[in-house]
């Protein structure tokens, strides 16, 4: 059932074709942002400082809706909105549809495809017919061009005459939209908006992992008929088309021009979807994006309704649903996909790998986004024990944690090939693209999908011309299945891969050891000794760090906004842990939607103060030129004095006080959160302020060679014991 929610939670409260206009279409303070280009606290500020600011007509009190029209007057009349962009006009109409969001979607989506597949009778139909004739002659229209492209068992649904009536203003502002932006990005734009807009509806498979299978799929050839039988939003298949078009401009090129190839040859997309809206989205979104492919996607469980029983495809991608206890079981018992073995109740991704190979032509390949447990769980072992024997599953590679939700999990790819009249002889590659092996991550919350693809994609290579592959420790490896047939045929492969040599070998070690004796002395060199002091506490006339804002002595920034253009360079986020850890900027911005441009972050300078607020204790840490450039992450706040008013060492240094954090933190919940603006700070001149930010610099030289002296030996610690361990190093 599609939702009707949106980014901008507008809403609609007619209640059908009759009372569309009853009572104008409602956005909420979201939605006034996203029209008006600004943050939600600035609609706020408007409401409260504007007295003619259009009153709520719904909503609630926490979560007010205003009337758009209203809404766009006064913002015209303030002069903070020239004319409201079409994209967002389109958008509001389509989220405020009596019919919901996902049905306003199809309907858009079939009209953007007539102005695609037939311009000209788009051109002539508009022109000729007022809203009635228009939504009256569109239903007829929009089947036949939908046939024509999607087949006649298309998903695409619903578009009568009476569901087209309420229509007509956003039939004509979407052809507008096709003709400004074309077809394929203003379907784009309205797709990718919804999908963000419903995340826990969707699960999506991102472009990294959706491209990466469409690679390793693409290895044995171009791929002319490729399916996705949980094919969601179409990431896979629209992957997969656009490796099968590089696949044949690498094969002319190679070939010269003029030469026609196999890679020439149409492709064919097929999908299937269990949720009937996504499917209609979905189809309409390879339709649009992929004008060169024939397109045939339905909308059904595919355990129990296989659309496509006589497939016979060159590639299969699937992104199944994890964890499934209601896959069919019961019902499917003696189903002939089960060649391999009937699946538990449990193992509902085996039942999925089953299917995969059943549509599969002899020597077609396979790739599954499967849950780590599927390698290992003592449900599975029987039916994973026979598809090693029979040469079946031919690779278990483990990405990092973050590749796709459950992003907190490190899932698993297993390429499988359809055993052919002479299978080749059973062997497994395992490879751990996840593993410190591979190279440093990109961050704490986002893999270096480069290093995972070069890892997997050579290795698979590799393994795939020769029938094996170099053992390489940590990172890949090959396995004859007889050697995995054991009571549990645990297929993971960290079980199966030897470790790298322990910190690199006994010459790393040493380095280690050098480095740790020369910083123990730097150490020690750092060392401060405290003076006598003075008889009591100080008592300096204080200012607090809300006063020295407002003074103008400093600048507050919060962090945590900023998103990274899609496809483009963004800098590191340095995060609360990099800044409690001392360590180098870490994080990664989140990527824009491809539809909206990148929101500019926070980035910091020099001589900048930033403070954890959550949890992080007395912290604060001056930026220096290798910081400097880094976006501010969420849970810090930047503080960015005025160096003719404010040493920032001294500033620093002084709002790292155990007293001074304490009376100016929350405990009201379970974390403890700091106030940074009743921070406070005494009065002392320029000169006195440099005297004290010189000794808090120092504290901090030694603060950073204690860090590093700790790291230092941890390594040495461990690596001594692992090498002991494999035998690397010797016991004399």
């Amino acid at each position: 059932m599609a939702h009707n929610a949106s980014p901008d939670n507008a809403t609609d409260t007619r209640t059908g074709p009759a009372g569309t206009q009853d009572r104008p279409t409602e956005v909420t303070a979201a939605g006034i942002a996203r029209l008006a280009g600004v943050g939600r606290a600035a609609v706020s500020n408007w409401r409260r400082r504007h007295a003619d600011f259009p009153r709520p007509v719904g909503g609630t009190e926490t979560s007010p809706a205003f009337a758009l029209r209203d809404i766009e007057q006064w913002l015209r009349d303030q002069g903070k909105l020239a004319e409201v962009p079409l994209r967002e006009r389109v958008w509001q109409q389509l989220v405020g549809h009596p019919a919901g969001a996902a049905a306003a979607l199809r309907q858009a989506g079939a009209v953007l495809l007539l102005a695609h597949d037939r311009p000209a009778a788009w051109q002539q139909l508009r022109a000729a017919a007022d809203d009635a004739e228009l939504t009256g002659v569109l239903p007829a229209v929009l089947d036949a061009v939908l046939a024509a492209r999607l087949g006649p068992g298309h998903p695409v649904r619903g578009l009568t005459r009476e569901a087209l009536a309420p229509s007509a203003a956003l039939v004509r502002a979407t052809g507008d939209l096709a003709a400004a932006d074309g077809a394929a990005a203003a379907y784009d734009f309205l797709l990718g908006r919804h999908l963000d807009a419903n995340p826990r509806q969707y699960t999506l498979t991102p472009p990294g992992p959706a491209a990466l299978m469409a690679e390793l799929a693409a290895v044995a050839g171009p791929a002319g008929t490729v399916l996705d039988p949980a094919c969601g939003a179409g990431a896979l298949l629209a992957a997969a088309r656009e490796r099968t078009a590089e696949e044949s401009d690498a094969g002319e090129r190679d070939a010269g021009e003029g030469d026609v190839g196999e890679s020439d040859a149409p492709v064919t997309l097929y999908g299937q979807e269990a949720d009937a809206d996504l499917a209609a989205l979905t189809a309409l979104r390879l339709a649009l994006g992929v004008p060169d492919a024939q397109v045939r996607v339905r909308a059904a469980d595919t355990l129990r309704a296989d659309a496509f029983p006589d497939l016979a495809a060159d590639a299969v991608l699937v992104h199944p649903p994890f964890n499934e206890r209601n896959w069919g079981h019961d019902e499917l018992a003696y189903d002939p996909r089960w060649e391999y073995g009937f699946p538990a109740r449990t193992e509902s991704e085996l039942a999925w790998v089953q299917h995969a190979l059943a549509r599969l032509r002899e020597g077609g390949t396979a790739v599954l986004l499967m849950p780590p447990a599927a390698a290992s769980r003592r449900s599975g072992r029987r039916i994973r024990a026979d598809l090693l024997r029979r040469g079946a599953l031919r690779a278990v590679i483990a990405l990092p944690a973050g590749a796709a939700p459950p992003n907190g999990v490190p899932l698993h790819l297993w390429v499988l090939r359809k055993p052919g009249t002479t299978p080749p002889a059973p062997q497994l590659l395992v490879v751990d693209a996840a593993g410190p092996a591979t190279g440093p991550a990109a961050g704490r919350d986002k893999p270096d999908w480069q290093t995972v693809r070069t890892t997997a994609v050579e290795a698979w290579r590799t393994f795939d011309r020769d029938g094996g592959i170099e053992e390489q420790p940590g990172v890949r490896r090959s396995l004859a299945a007889i050697d995995l047939l054991d009571d549990d045929v645990d297929l993971a492969p960290a079980r199966h891969l030897p470790p790298p040599a322990a910190a690199g070998g006994p010459a790393e070690l040493a380095r280690i050891r050098e480095r740790l004796t020369t910083t123990l002395a730097r150490t020690t060199a750092l060392t401060p000794r405290p003076d006598s002091g003075a008889a009591g506490p100080a008592r300096w006339p204080l200012t607090t760090v809300g006063e020295l804002a407002r003074a103008g002595a400093l600048v507050l920034r919060a962090g945590g906004a900023g998103t990274a253009p899609a496809g483009g360079a963004a800098p590191a986020v340095l995060t609360d842990h990099d800044v409690i850890g001392g360590d180098a900027p870490s994080g990664t911005l989140p990527e824009a939607p491809a539809s909206e441009p990148a929101e500019e972050p926070v980035l910091l300078q020099a001589g900048d103060v930033v403070v954890p607020v959550l949890g992080g204790g007395a912290v604060a840490r001056v930026t220096d030129d290798s910081t400097a450039g880094a976006a501010l992450g969420r849970n810090l706040t930047l503080l960015r004095p005025d160096p003719a008013a404010l040493d920032p060492w001294f500033l620093a240094g002084f709002l790292r006080g155990t007293a001074n954090n304490r009376q100016a933190s929350s405990y009201a919940s379970t974390a403890t959160r700091l106030d940074v603006r009743r921070l406070q700070l005494p009065r002392l001149p320029l000169a006195d302020q440099r005297r004290y930010g010189q000794r808090f610099r120092d504290l901090a030289a030694f603060e950073g060679a204690l860090r590093l002296t700790a790291r230092l030996g941890e390594q040495l610690v461990q690596g001594l014991h692992d090498g002991l361990t494999d035998g690397s190093v010797t016991p004399d």
